[in-house]
């Protein structure tokens, strides 16, 4: 950010520098030639009567309308390019996995699926009756450790841009509740699974 802004200072420090001895060259060059395209446009628009303009609109109108009712007509011999299949929510995961270390963006999206998952846990174990989502994740033989049970909560009830995002160039990032071992979540929320009746 800080680097953008000496930038665009530079940048106009430039173009104040060169404004005085170049205000000839760009009066000569740029303005009267876009004066000039102005004047003659302005008179073509005033040469031709008020019937043909709105001749030109009405057609130019039923032209954009027609080419968005009409279907696609491609060259023959292209071949069609192929949809992308949909991607399911092991792809999705396996995505965000990837992309984790690029952001706290991504850290955040896996933390808020192991904690909805924690939270239907929880659920189930109660029997399905009603539970906020809000309220914290505890309940019988729910033995976390603190730093798990501040990622779960992070994911469930926080947002990524409550995080700061890591810098690059600059001191390292703070520690958030998003950098806990994934595996560690996923190998508590296995044995909370064992453990239940779902």
């Amino acid at each position: 950010m800080i680097r953008r802004w000496l930038a665009l200072a530079g940048i106009v420090l430039i173009a104040v520098l060169l404004a005085f001895p170049l205000r000839d060259m760009i009066h000569e060059t740029i303005v009267v030639p876009t004066a000039y395209l102005l004047w003659t446009l302005g008179l073509y628009y005033r040469s031709l009567s008020q019937g043909i303009w709105w001749i030109i609109l009405v057609a130019l109108v039923l032209w954009i309308f027609g080419k968005s009712l009409t279907p696609q007509l491609h060259p023959l011999g292209k071949p069609l390019a192929k949809p992308k299949e949909p991607r399911g929510r092991v792809e999705d995961l396996a995505r965000w996995l990837g992309r984790s270390s690029h952001g706290t963006y991504f850290k955040w999206l896996i933390a808020n699926r192991l904690g909805k998952l924690a939270y239907q846990i929880l659920l189930q174990r109660g029997n399905e009756k009603p539970r906020s989502v809000f309220e914290p994740l505890t309940g019988p033989d729910w033995h976390s450790t603190a730093d798990l049970q501040n990622y779960l909560q992070a994911g469930l009830h926080r947002s990524f841009a409550d995080f700061p995002n890591p810098r690059r160039f600059l001191a390292p990032p703070a520690k958030t509740p998003l950098d806990l071992d994934i595996n560690k979540a996923v190998d508590f929320l296995e044995s909370q699974i064992d453990d239940s009746r779902l």
